[in-house]
Order: structure tokens, then C-alpha cells, then sequence
């Protein structure tokens, strides 16, 4: 298992090639990939991401151990990115390895979930007209909460 907060880019392709390579016995390789995308009300630049380091790798490193316990998974794999991100850039990934389909594509759902809801990161949307912290939504509660 490995968790990574980092600023800098990553090679989704790379990642995902690494990762699968270095699964054995496993059936199914689940991959996703979250992209910084302009908001719902437009105009949207960027966005800056905070975190406080120590407690941020610790609960992610917490859900990952969850998962990969919970759906008995050969591997996971988390990335998430921190600092000011362009639209367009990879923001996240998340890579589960489980010997069928179902318990890995269930296990990246419960990461996705869970890294959309939980992670200890605060964002803030950077645009033309100044910059606003995102909120919690009701739906992306609504998901964790099915687990």
C-alpha cells in the first residue's frame, strides 16, 4: 500500500503501469483519476489545496489500510496533490489491485468517497472574481455514507 501527498505532478500513465506490473495473483486493476475542473458557476482558474502534512498522510494511510483490510486487496494505491492547481491538471489518483473486479472496483469507490468527503484538504476556487473555499456537498455525503 502506498499513500502520497505531494505538490508536484504525476505520470498517471506511469503510475498506473507501475502499479499493475507489480501485481501477482491479482485479476483486476482498477484506476481513477481525478482532474482540477472549472466549478458550476464558471470562470473558475484554479484551485489551491491545504493540507497540514503529518495528519493528512496519517488519515489517508488510515483509509487506504481500511480498504485494502475491508476488501481483502492485493494493493492500493492513493496520490493526492496539494499547492495551486491549474484547470486541466491531475489532482488525485487512485489504484486498487483485489484478485476480482467487484471488490476492487468497490474498494476505489470507497477511496474516491472518502478522499471527496473526508481527507483533511480545504480547497479554494481561484477565478476572475476572487476566490472562494469550497463546501461540503450533500451528495458527496450521501456516497460516503452507503459504505
Amino acid at each position: 500500500m502506498q499513500v502520497r501527498v505531494q505538490d508536484k505532478a504525476f505520470d498517471f500513465g506511469a503510475e498506473a503501469e507501475r502499479f499493475a506490473r507489480a501485481q501477482s495473483g491479482m485479476g483486476a486493476v482498477v484506476t481513477f483519476t481525478g482532474v482540477v475542473r472549472d466549478s458550476a458557476r464558471g470562470g473558475m482558474a484554479a484551485m489551491e489545496i491545504e493540507h497540514y502534512p503529518g495528519m493528512t498522510q496519517k488519515a489517508l494511510e488510515a483509509i487506504a489500510g481500511e480498504a485494502v483490510a475491508r476488501w481483502d486487496l492485493g494493493d492500493a494505491l492513493v496520490i493526492h496533490r496539494h499547492g495551486l492547481l491549474e484547470t486541466g491538471e491531475l489532482i488525485m489518483m487512485v489504484a486498487t489491485a483485489a484478485r476480482h473486479r467487484k471488490a476492487a472496483f468497490e474498494a476505489a469507490e470507497f477511496l474516491m468517497d472518502y478522499l471527496k468527503s473526508r481527507a483533511p484538504f480545504w480547497k479554494k476556487e481561484i477565478g476572475a472574481d476572487g476566490a472562494e473555499w469550497v463546501a461540503a456537498k450533500d451528495e458527496d455525503e450521501a456516497a460516503l455514507r452507503r459504505w
